[in-house]
């Protein structure tokens, strides 16, 4: 079990289930969702994942994407896709203990930023890589 939440302690969430895939994201949405260079991610299956405290507000960022956050503080929290049924992605720097879930991969490298250096350990994508929907919720 993992546990996470915001600046302000408002939201609070739980992770009951296993993490399905890691990574770290160039894009300029994640960038301009965060205000940072980068953002990494920990997917967990969504019925894994529980608000324990608060209320989520969600932002539709684009069609068929929702960007979880903190309604008091602003933290960045989570992420769905319509396209991707039955996955809830977590900020890993929102979770309690951010280092037990560390990239396996960095995505969207053809949006980073010139002053960001790639990390020569994980495997580089040019666009985006999700892992499979739990069974029964369809896939990509």
């Amino acid at each position: 079990m993992a546990t996470g939440g915001c600046l302000c302690g408002a939201v609070r969430y739980r992770i009951t289930g296993p993490l399905r895939a890691t990574s770290l994201c160039h894009c300029e949405s994640c960038r301009r969702a965060t205000g940072g260079p980068s953002l990494a991610w920990a997917i967990f299956g969504e019925d894994d994942v529980e608000i324990t405290s608060g209320t989520l507000a969600v932002y539709e960022s684009s069609p068929g994407v929702e960007r979880g956050f903190c309604a008091r503080c602003g933290t960045s929290l989570s992420y769905r896709r319509a396209n991707r049924p039955g996955l809830f992605d977590v900020t890993t720097a929102s979770l309690d203990d951010p280092e037990a879930f560390p990239p396996d991969k960095e995505i969207w490298i053809e949006e980073r930023l010139s002053f960001v250096a790639p990390n020569p350990d994980l495997p580089q994508h040019a666009q985006f890589s999700t892992p499979s929907a739990p069974p029964g919720a369809g896939v990509l």
